[in-house]
């Protein structure tokens, strides 16, 4: 949880208590969602019933562009993410319960990592506003997405 992560995105998609987006597009500006500077994934983990699952809405155009950027403060790793998505979904291991051993035997219990999933918004078929996942017939789709590993000296 002390991951800095930073996200170039104004807005996020607002969910229900389900996980399912309402279809609303609200700013992060002065909520626990804005990661627009870097942030550590605990630092207000608590203000969000359940923990992270939200989809936040890059501040892009087309083509190749940054989604997300991680640091470990302790090791030095960061990662770079970048897609020709619209969204970038971070969850926070929030149904981790500890039955699941790593190496060594290590138990991951809730909050134990993190994901970063480069989309098109979640329930985007039924959602007018969001970014169309319709594929019609003889079309192709092609997505790219990068992870860039390094080390911060």
């Amino acid at each position: 949880l002390a991951h800095e992560v930073t996200l170039p995105a104004d807005r996020y998609t607002v969910v229900d208590t389900k996980l399912i987006p309402t279809g609303e597009l609200k700013p992060v500006k002065g909520t626990p969602f804005d990661f627009t500077t870097p942030h550590a994934i605990g630092e207000r983990l608590a203000q969000v019933p359940g923990g992270y699952d939200h989809n936040w809405v890059l501040n892009t155009a087309a083509g190749q562009h940054r989604a997300a950027t991680v640091y470990e403060p302790t090791t030095g790793r960061t990662m770079e993410v970048t897609t020709d998505e619209p969204g970038v979904q971070l969850y926070t291991g929030n149904f981790l319960d500890g039955s699941l051993k790593g190496k060594n035997g290590v138990v991951y219990g809730q909050h134990a990592g993190f994901c970063l999933e480069t989309q098109h918004f979640p329930d985007s078929p039924n959602q007018a506003a969001f970014p169309s996942t319709i594929l019609k017939p003889g079309q192709t789709y092609h997505t790219t997405t990068s992870y860039t590993f390094g080390v911060r000296k």
